[in-house]
């Protein structure tokens, strides 16, 4: 837990945590209000944190990036259920987040009571380099990267080049963690925007189809990487049916 920011709401004893795992260039803050509304919704607790290198926490602790990257992630994370005690776990995840959340489900299933994820990957598309790319032009032509200084501050370079330059890797072009999806046995709830730009529905029928446990699945009409933000209600109504079916 050394040097990790971390945020925990325990509001509803006796009820799940919903625990919130940002995106490659996330963070707690850019979560905005959407985990106060959906704990409102389901009755949940929450805890959040920024990973190691972004936001609020230390700096990264694995320099450069190994495709495994993720998978150490998973580990952390339930160090981190362990220390806080938590229980009726349901990992809500975001991009790498979400990969990170079938991970820790496959590597710990003792922990993980139901999967949430969104705009996740089990592999590497072209489409998910060609948007990769786009936000590398982005990040040096347009105020991309301001914006994100106000959450990173001068981890933002780290931050940016440990998504970038890992992914686009040539040793990160196999990248793959199919393998570790029948080892998920907790309901899971995929999520991704129809628009999404960095992904395919291959990323979303690879997982439910992978997955040993019960498997929903949801394409958000006029949303693109970032569902909860970009039609937020939708994703909260969903979740939220999600989660009620399960714990009531």
């Amino acid at each position: 837990m050394n040097q990790l920011a971390i945020r925990h709401s325990s509001r509803f004893p006796g009820r799940p945590t919903i625990v919130f795992l940002h995106d490659s260039l996330g963070s707690i803050e850019l979560w905005r209000d959407f985990p106060e509304k959906l704990c409102t919704a389901t009755g949940c607790n929450a805890l959040i944190y920024d990973r190691h290198g972004y936001g609020k926490s230390g700096p990264l602790i694995h320099t450069p990036r190994e495709s495994n990257y993720m998978e150490i992630e998973a580990d952390i994370l339930a160090e981190i259920i362990l220390e806080y005690k938590l229980s009726q776990i349901v990992l809500f995840g975001h991009s790498d987040g979400g990969t990170i959340a079938l991970l820790a489900a496959a590597k710990h299933p003792e922990l993980v009571a139901a999967v949430i994820t969104e705009g996740a990957h089990i592999f590497v598309e072209n489409e998910t380099l060609q948007g990769i790319r786009q936000a590398m032009q982005q990040y040096t032509s347009t105020i991309l990267k301001s914006k994100l200084e106000k959450y990173h501050g001068d981890k933002t370079d780290a931050v940016f080049r440990a998504w970038t330059d890992t992914w686009t890797a040539d040793f990160f072009r196999n990248w793959n963690i199919e393998k570790f999806l029948p080892l998920v046995t907790c309901p899971t709830l995929v999520i991704q925007g129809e628009q999404d730009e960095f992904g395919t529905t291959k990323q979303v029928s690879g997982i439910a189809n992978g997955i040993s446990g019960k498997a929903e699945t949801v394409m958000v009409p006029n949303a693109q990487h970032t569902p909860h933000k970009e039609a937020g209600q939708v994703v909260i109504e969903k979740c939220a049916d999600f989660i009620k079916a399960i714990f009531g």
